[in-house]
């Protein structure tokens, strides 16, 4: 048994094609998208309807309140026993999403170079974490080993803890160390190719939809609720444009048109990531039951 990675740049129809591979192999979707574990943000998350669910049971999906901060540790620490449970019982998860971050959690484990841990050390930088934030904890990493801080989001406290500590403890930087990441089961990862100039002209679409299905109402009831402008979910893509633009009375168009901008922006950076993942086998992007049928086919090989 094995798990399925349906992975890529957002807007590329991985939810239809999980869906549909889940129904096919008789598996469970597993959400790997840092937005929708937020309860309550539904239309800039574009998250599944229960239409497009199709009756396939979906996991860390509004698993978060909105005003929490959620990290990479709390994303594995509840995902992963779902994922064994998953294949424990001969289910197949097909694990969604488009956050690389979260599925290299899941994903894999590290050796880490073989370091022994020093609670001393771990205790001390999650005490400047809980008195600096996140990103000063991880600016500290990127002064010392900036090779490892871009390989790690700043909310992954965890493993940038860990990064600071080999450093304190060995004097060497962990990305020196070379230690390759271990597959903790086997699986099979696919993305659809979409050409640059078709991926975005899908972005332009699925933003002007979220227009019509009321983002901005959304946002303002999310304000209202008391929901803080900088909290984590807020900074998200559409969040924080909408926030902006009512904050400066901006026209709709306008706050459309940055949301399509940096969304395509953060497309660039997703497809760069999912390029150096191991195995990824590239879908020729059409028809989804054609899509479907060769990834059942390679997942039986």
């Amino acid at each position: 048994m094995k798990a399925l990675v349906v992975c890529g740049a957002t807007a590329t129809g991985k939810t239809a094609l999980a869906a549909e591979c889940a129904l096919r192999l008789g598996g469970e979707v597993v959400s790997a998208d840092s937005m929708l574990v937020y309860r309550g943000l539904d239309i800039g998350t574009a998250k599944p309807t229960a239409e497009e669910r199709r009756g396939v049971p979906h996991h860390m999906i509004d698993v978060a309140e909105p005003g929490s901060d959620f990290s990479v540790s709390d994303y594995e620490r509840m995902a992963l026993p779902v994922v064994n449970d998953l294949l424990s019982r001969g289910k197949v998860p097909v694990l969604c999403g488009g956050t690389g971050f979260y599925l290299n959690a899941l994903l894999y484990r590290s050796g880490f170079g073989g370091t022994p841990a020093d609670p001393s050390v771990r205790e001390k930088y999650m005490r400047i974490a809980d008195a600096e934030g996140r990103e000063a904890l991880h600016a500290r990493l990127s002064a010392v080993d900036p090779e490892s801080a871009a390989a790690l989001h700043p909310n992954d406290v965890k493993r940038v803890v860990r990064a600071l500590e080999i450093y304190e403890l060995t004097g060497r930087k962990k990305s020196d160390q070379r230690d390759l990441p271990i597959p903790r089961f086997p699986f099979l990862a696919v993305a659809f190719d979409y050409p640059r100039e078709e991926l975005y002209a899908r972005i332009g679409r699925r933003v002007d939809a979220m227009f019509r299905a009321g983002l901005v109402r959304e946002v303002q009831g999310l304000l209202a609720r008391g929901i803080p402008e900088n909290a984590q979910c807020m900074q998200g893509i559409g969040y924080k444009e909408v926030i902006e633009g009512l904050k400066n009375g901006v026209l709709q168009s306008t706050m459309s048109d940055i949301i399509k901008q940096n969304t395509r922006n953060y497309a660039k950076r997703q497809l760069t990531f999912f390029k150096r993942m191991q195995g990824l086998k590239l879908l020729a992007p059409g028809d989804l039951n054609a899509a479907a049928q060769e990834v059942c086919s390679l997942y039986d090989d």
